[in-house]
């Protein structure tokens, strides 16, 4: 596609300073949610109880749920566990109360509000040691894709692009975390896993931008890096509607009849799916214009083709030198094949030369001696 095709020509990086602003005041939310109500940490990051159950027929989940948050166990998680009839309950801990007593007070709850035998398979107990193994490797997690993302970017682009794309990076993160922690929502590993996730996508799309931009900087003989980036970013923008609309519908299906289960995870890609898309669009490509970024810095690459083209020039050269002093050898070898073949026949006509003289003055002398006899 040619390089001056765009569809549209809205003036983004001219409301760039008004969309940083929108994301200093979201970070702030985000950090102020933080402060005052912090995350709703799941079993998997407190500790808990987990108590498997058994039931002769197919088990409708939604009524167990119900049933459980009629008991006062609203916090408690409830999934199929290897076939409709099993049922898995995950119960956050309580004070005074140990994992038998929990796992008594739940199948009570149950056998009083369902007629049907259960069955207990299982009582497991989860301490929190774990959960804070977690919780650690979780943000270890997280720092180590921001460094790698870190080092990529600025090997592969320019270090104003990398430290533009991680700052993007991290406002996805931050954001998507703060909406979680003033909504309440249960923050587990599958809710972990969406967030590296959108760490992943958002850092897809910044760098199919970044890629534009470096591209329009070595194309665009004029304009300034604003409208270098401005047209980047417009090119780019139909790709980047449609791969975030499609991504989007995937995941509202699942927020809407992908279960109880997995609704935290599909809220957590839905919002960084979001925010990636703004982010992509303004953060990353804001940062590396207030850092900067020029025509210069991005200069590297041409110069790096003429090396390579000389480089290939001076290999063609040195090929044919070897190819020609090959040919040398060969005529050489030729000329000397022939001069000891012209030695060994000039060697043969001296040999029947001299046979023939011998032969001539033996019929010489035979006439002489017959006529004195």
């Amino acid at each position: 596609m040619s390089n001056e095709i765009q569809t549209t020509n809205i003036n983004f990086m001219g409301q760039r300073h008004l969309a940083m602003a929108l994301s200093a005041i979201l970070i702030i939310a985000s950090f102020t949610g933080l402060w005052l109500k912090g995350l709703n940490f799941g079993i998997d990051f407190t500790g808990g109880t987990i108590v498997e159950l058994s039931y002769p027929t197919p088990v409708d989940l939604p009524k167990l749920r119900s049933d459980l948050a009629n008991a006062g166990f609203g916090e408690a998680i409830a999934q199929h566990f290897g076939s409709a009839e099993d049922v898995l309950i995950r119960i956050a801990p309580r004070d005074g109360l140990n994992s038998a007593q929990l796992s008594n007070q739940v199948m009570d709850a149950l056998k009083d509000a369902q007629s049907e035998e259960m069955t207990l398979r299982r009582v497991e107990f989860v301490g929190p040691q774990v959960g804070d193994e977690l919780t650690e490797d979780g943000a270890l997690a997280v720092l180590y894709a921001l460094f790698g993302v870190l080092i990529y970017v600025a090997l592969r682009f320019e270090w104003r692009f990398s430290v533009g794309s991680v700052a993007a990076l991290i406002h996805d993160v931050i954001i998507t975390v703060g909406v979680f922690a003033w909504t309440g929502m249960q923050f587990d590993l599958t809710v972990l896993a969406a967030i590296l996730a959108v760490i992943g996508y958002s850092l897809n799309d910044t760098i199919v931008v970044f890629d534009r931009v470096r591209e329009n900087f070595r194309t665009m003989r004029e304009g300034t890096p604003i409208e270098v980036t401005n047209t980047a970013v417009n090119q780019m923008l139909s790709r980047t509607i449609m791969t975030s609309v499609t991504t989007l519908v995937v995941l509202l299906a699942l927020f809407f009849i992908g279960g109880e289960v997995i609704h935290g995870f599909a809220t957590a890609l839905i919002v960084g799916v979001v925010i990636g898309t703004f982010s992509s669009t303004y953060v990353a490509s804001a940062v590396a214009l207030a850092l900067g970024v020029s025509k210069e810095d991005l200069m590297t690459a041409p110069k790096a083709e003429r090396d390579a083209e000389a480089e290939e020039a001076e290999l063609q050269r040195l090929f044919l030198e070897h190819e020609a002093q090959t040919e040398d050898k060969r005529l050489a070898r030729e000329e000397r094949a022939a001069k000891q073949t012209e030695k060994k026949t000039g060697k043969q006509t001296d040999k029947k030369s001299s046979h023939s003289k011998k032969s001539k003055s033996s019929q010489k002398e035979t006439p002489v001696e017959s006529a004195e006899s």
